[in-house]
């Protein structure tokens, strides 16, 4: 007896993390929508119904694998919270396959449309959001300047970290994460 019908919901919840673990496990040369399939148990017209393209998909099963992984704290200390978010995405990077399959999602993204839409959408705006949300809470109790512009330092934390991955000529640990954020908070100046 079959399974009979599941759910909406239910289906793009396995059909993500099917796609999430096939991404991480062979990144995207071994991510097809068939094998996705195969491992869901959802039909490919429905995966196709959910999902404008493979590319798409791929994205979200990424970032529904690695979302708990870059939950943003909020201790109260916005300097001890960027550098332990950072400390997580440096070592989702680093440690885990996840630095090379955003690589390749990223260099996809550069021809895809729907894949770039997604990402920015599903992935790069929550993201930013997220960050952009916790300093403005640090600039609200007095932690930050109040003419601090929280969009660049965004892109001064991340798109380092993001920079150091797609350009390894440099290492990213912790050590460059710190470096990162202690210069934000004491600044280049002699």
């Amino acid at each position: 007896m079959g399974r009979g019908r599941r759910p909406t919901e239910q289906v793009r919840g396995e059909v993500l993390a099917a796609a999430g673990a096939l991404l991480l496990d062979g990144g995207m040369a071994g991510f097809t929508v068939d094998e996705v399939a195969r491992r869901s148990g959802a039909s490919k017209v429905t995966i196709y119904k959910l999902w404008p393209s493979k590319g798409t998909l791929a994205l979200e099963g990424y970032f529904t694998t690695v979302e708990a992984a870059l939950e943003f704290p909020d201790t109260g200390d916005v300097q001890a919270d960027l550098r332990t978010q950072l400390h997580a995405f440096v070592d989702l990077l680093t440690t885990t396959t996840a630095g090379r399959t955003v690589a390749e999602l990223l260099g996809h993204a550069q021809t895809d449309p729907e894949l770039r839409e997604a990402y920015l959408r599903t992935y790069s705006s929550p993201r930013r959001r997220l960050a952009v949300e916790r300093m403005e809470r640090g600039r609200a109790a007095g932690q930050l300047r109040a003419d601090l512009d929280p969009e660049t330092v965004v892109d001064q934390l991340w798109g380092a970290c993001y920079h150091r991955l797609l350009v390894p000529d440099l290492p990213l640990d912790h050590a460059t994460a710190d470096a990162l954020v202690d210069n934000l908070f004491r600044g280049i100046g002699a």
